[in-house]
């Protein structure tokens, strides 16, 4: 409590006095500029547009502004239709979150319109993927099962996974084609609408299965078999490497939802690519979709093989279930009116959305 003895504040310093000795720099003396001569980043007539009468997802997709993700979103869907109407590659790599978040529908649609020519999977996506044509549901809750080691022992899964391995081994095919062959086969599919797999097989597009050994829940399976693992994903990776050429002068490639596997892989059947190939592919564009960003996908897929192909690379953040949705629609829109000279050269990347690669000093594996 305030008293009438308390000790009188201290006088609060001049404005104008200053420290003896500390240098201060002259605002007077700074040299502006007209803004007339800046470059601006943003400009009025880039902002999104409000609701209007037009409901159509066309309009939607109009809407967005011409700024940052909005505009690389839809130079990655002009890119695919460039690629699908040039017949050019257009590689999906993707993880198991891909597949549990319900997109296999879209990935479907867009074989169907071409506009797929390879995908490329780690071991989750095709473990999900199989499942859901043979038993139609998928995933589990892992610590419920890992505090009595029961997490992932799904007799039906390891088994029936394992045996079309081993069958596509003595057949000598790659596991993609295993899996999907063993589905064809299968007494009873509870969804095979919903698979990837059956899909790509019925359209005669491959798909590429790459393994990681331990990563997944069918190596704890007593029928696992890691000699035809390895073979048959080992053939997997050279069917990749063999179509990756295909993406030079206008292909994509879009890696969804795989954080480690499917970029590491991606860089060596590159690398592979352009040794047999006298450098090529070059000229292509690359697209990183996930909910976080990694450093794999980031360098590995977005950064180093457009920088040294002369290309265009795009990293976009968010999740699955929202941005793949959005990328598959705009993709169909922008197919709707690609049928003219005029329409192509308007769906050309742009590259001023591209995300800034870093210098080549950025060595690290």
């Amino acid at each position: 409590m305030s008293g009438a003895h308390d000790p009188a504040p201290e006088a609060l310093p001049q404005a104008n006095v200053r420290s003896p000795g500390v240098p201060e720099a002259d605002l007077a003396r700074v040299r502006t500029v007209p803004l007339s001569e800046r470059e601006n980043k943003v400009h009025a007539d880039a902002f999104a547009v409000p609701p209007g009468d037009d409901r159509s997802f066309r309009a939607f997709l109009d809407s967005l502004p011409r700024i940052l993700q909005a505009t690389s979103l839809r130079a990655i869907a002009r890119a695919i239709v460039n690629a699908v109407r040039a017949e050019r590659a257009v590689l999906w790599m993707i993880g198991g979150h891909v597949i549990k978040t319900g997109l296999a529908p879209l990935l479907i649609r867009m074989l169907e319109r071409r506009a797929v020519t390879l995908i490329a999977m780690n071991g989750s996506a095709a473990i999900h993927d199989f499942e859901l044509a043979r038993w139609g549901a998928t995933s589990e809750d892992v610590e419920a099962g890992l505090a009595d080691g029961t997490f992932g022992m799904w007799e039906e899964t390891g088994r029936e996974f394992n045996t079309a391995i081993v069958a596509g081994w003595g057949a000598g095919v790659g596991l993609g084609e295993a899996l999907g062959s063993a589905l064809e086969r299968a007494p009873e599919l509870a969804a095979p609408d919903r698979s990837v797999l059956l899909a790509a097989r019925r359209l005669g597009v491959p798909v590429t299965v790459h393994a990681a050994i331990g990563a997944d829940i069918t190596y704890q399976h007593p029928s696992v078999d890691g000699a035809a693992i390895g073979a048959c994903s080992m053939l997997d990776f050279r069917r990749l490497a063999a179509h990756v050429v295909q993406l030079d002068e206008g292909g994509v490639a879009l890696n969804v939802g795989s954080a480690v596997i499917m970029p590491e892989v991606f860089l060596k059947a590159l690398t592979v690519a352009r040794n047999l190939n006298d450098g090529r592919p070059r000229r292509f564009v690359t697209a990183d979709f996930d909910m976080i960003r990694h450093y794999r996908p980031r360098v590995n897929v977005v950064e180093r093989p457009t920088r040294t192909g002369d290309g265009v690379g795009y990293q976009i953040t968010g999740h699955h279930e929202i941005l793949i949705p959005l990328l598959v629609w705009a993709v169909e829109e922008y197919l709707a009116d690609a049928g003219s000279d005029e329409a192509l050269a308007a769906h050309a990347p742009i590259r001023e959305a591209a995300l800034p690669v870093r210098p080549p000093s950025d060595r690290r594996r």
